[in-house]
């Protein structure tokens, strides 16, 4: 269901990759829940799919889609396997995308191919210990030595760390010029220097890695330099706009799965002589949730369609990763809570859900911080009351 006009080639992409992720995704989502076993099959197919390239011009192996269509497709894998989506997100929204923003044609010609078909997966590093909602206090430095830069520190919290095949790296270039001394590196998985360091146990997107990675006098080639020096916390910002229609896009899809999963228990489960979707307290919950879901899916709309039209998003990226996100916690509290007992056990998925949207409020930008990147956006606005 949607208010938005889709055209027949986005309405085909959301149809394609529905069967695609119903059929293969969700079948092992539950058993990756448990073993952490990262989806690299399912990545794979996803690349010969052309999911995990889907802005990336075609001349560099893409698919040249436009956004709406990537957050459609998005929306479809996280509502079967959140863990599979989060990989494909930072893949194609901040990996694929600042490749081809800010690359130069030897770089692109380089990455983009062996991305677009999920010969390697990408990664992102801009969090450390003690730089998260504040990029600027990052202390990972890049020198300069002759033809390569050597990088030294430790990020944290990286999507896809040990199973990445390159990641993006910021690092201070300059100590002195505080956001503007930040560069941004194309670091292969296999330099010498990188090593994966702690893999978290996390409460939820356990078949997604997150790791730290840990730069010990890491050799770059200098060629591999992304953008110039100092474009590093541009770079890092104008991604994370895209990647929080990427999270909004996620939130949507859990969500979707959680209703569904709600929706479909009440319709079967007997209490006091009738199906409890009988209950007009149940159906107004359900009639709430559909409704927050539908306006989170606009703002993803919104967000995306002003992307692709070229047009400033960075406050419209925020809102919806700030709607959406809260949003897809509350709907999968109260969908496990509609499960009764049965909700807290592993039995039925919506346990899964809840547990795997507690962190969209968290990464990529806290709540906090995108109720700063908002109301920022309303003060400086010249043409607001």
């Amino acid at each position: 269901m949607s208010f938005y006009k889709l055209t027949d080639e986005q309405l085909m992409i959301q149809s394609m990759v529905r069967e695609f992720s119903r059929k293969v995704v969700a079948t092992t989502a539950a058993e990756r829940d448990q073993t952490k076993e990262f989806p690299a099959e399912n990545l794979k197919q996803m690349g010969e799919l052309g999911l995990m390239g889907m802005m990336v011009p075609v001349e560099y192996g893409g698919e040249g889609a436009d956004t709406v269509s990537y957050v459609l497709a998005l929306s479809e894998i996280a509502y079967s396997c959140a863990s599979t989506a989060v990989v494909m997100s930072v893949h194609n929204s901040i990996v694929c995308e600042s490749i081809v923003k800010f690359g130069n044609d030897a770089q692109k010609k380089k990455y983009l191919p062996r991305l677009t078909d999920a010969e390697i997966i990408g990664a992102f590093a801009l969090t450390e210990p003690h730089a998260g909602s504040d990029p600027v206090s990052q202390s990972t430095t890049a020198v300069r030595e002759g033809d390569h830069y050597i990088l030294n520190g430790t990020k944290r919290f990286i999507t896809t760390g040990k199973n990445c095949g390159m990641v993006i790296v910021t690092a201070k270039t300059d100590e002195e010029a505080r956001h503007k001394g930040i560069s941004a590196f194309l670091v292969d998985s296999g330099s010498p220097g990188l090593t994966v360091g702690h893999i978290e146990d996390k409460m939820g997107l356990r078949a997604s890695d997150t790791t730290d990675l840990i730069f010990d006098n890491c050799k770059v080639p200098a060629e591999n330099i992304l953008g110039k020096e100092g474009d590093g916390f541009k770079i890092a910002m104008t991604g994370l706009d895209g990647g929080r229609i990427g999270i909004a896009a996620q939130s949507v899809g859990v969500a979707q799965a959680a209703l569904d999963a709600a929706v479909k228990y009440t319709k079967k489960r007997d209490q006091f002589g009738q199906k409890v979707s009988k209950y007009q307290g149940i159906r107004w919950a359900v009639a709430e949730m559909a409704t927050e879901i539908e306006a989170a899916r606009q703002l993803m709309f919104s967000a995306a369609a002003m992307k692709d039209r070229g047009d400033r998003y960075t406050m419209q990226a925020s809102m919806a990763k700030l709607f959406a996100s809260e949003m897809v916690n509350r709907i999968t509290g109260r969908c496990l809570q509609l499960h009764g007992g049965y909700g807290f056990t592993k039995d039925y998925p919506v346990e899964r859900f809840y547990r795997d949207a507690r962190v969209f409020t968290i990464y990529e930008g806290t709540s906090e911080i995108q109720k700063i990147v908002i109301s920022n956006n309303i003060f400086k606005d010249k043409r607001k009351p």
